[in-house]
């Protein structure tokens, strides 16, 4: 599968991804792949050069590797991720736990460890575009509601206990996928299929990082949720009345 052009369709149509990476030659190879999937592909190769690319560009997904000169990919990501809902997918040489879960944390959707196989990095990149394209449909005004929860569809707003709470775009859509199936059994494979799409190449720990994120932000007590309930080697419940 190729994103083509359209006789009709002028070059603008096409995704544009911007690509963040100072190692040439694997840039080089990056870029060489995805255009010829049919992408646009725009380079920058140091943190202050990503910034003003992005808010030139306006890119449909953006490609960040975390080890930059200039301004590091961590402080690229909270920038960017402050200005917009654009897929953000780190491209990170570290193995760590920690700069995962603090990637994630800054507001990225996803990430990929080098060395990766190009063809893990298109199956990525198609499937956050399939996403962010479903979104671009504006949905239709409706207000869910769960626990302590109100999470209006319309204005991509949440208010825990009556107070508006700051969401990523990925935590929104995780705790809209709750909240339409309260008190339901929700098996880990399904939230990754669901939030990140069907052909996701990444570990489950990703999702666990937006849920732990999510239990800072509505429970109490985020070491025992109430709410967004574990439901040992299967999945998330979540409770529209206090777990008990």
């Amino acid at each position: 599968m190729r994103w083509r052009c359209r006789p009709h369709e002028t070059r603008m149509s096409v995704p544009r991804v911007l690509l963040v990476e100072d190692e040439p030659a694997l840039a080089d190879s990056i870029r060489y792949t995805l255009e010829r999937e049919g992408l646009s592909v725009t380079l920058a190769t140091d943190g202050e050069a990503a910034i003003e690319r992005f808010r030139r560009d306006q890119p449909a997904i953006v490609l960040l590797d975390l080890m930059l000169p200039k301004l590091s990919g961590l402080d690229v990501c909270r920038i960017m991720r402050g200005e917009s809902t654009v897929p953000i997918v780190m491209l990170t040489a570290k193995d760590g736990e920690a700069d995962k879960v603090l990637g994630l944390e800054m507001g990225a959707d996803d990430y990929v460890t080098k060395p990766f196989s190009m063809r893990e990095l298109v199956s990525r990149v198609r499937a956050h575009l399939r996403r962010a394209g479903m979104e671009a449909s504006p949905p239709p005004v409706e207000l869910l509601t769960g626990g302590p929860v109100e999470l209006d569809l319309a204005r991509h707003e949440a208010r825990v206990r009556g107070e508006p709470v700051q969401l990523t775009p990925k935590e929104f859509e995780l705790l809209e996928t709750f909240l339409l199936r309260k008190d339901r059994l929700l098996p880990r494979e399904y939230l990754i299929s669901e939030i990140w799409g069907s052909d996701y190449f990444g570990d489950t720990k990703t999702l666990d990082v937006h849920v732990k994120r999510l239990r800072q932000k509505i429970e109490r007590d985020p070491h025992l949720p109430e709410h967004i309930v574990t439901v040992r080697g299967l999945g998330y419940r979540f409770m529209d009345r206090a777990a008990s």
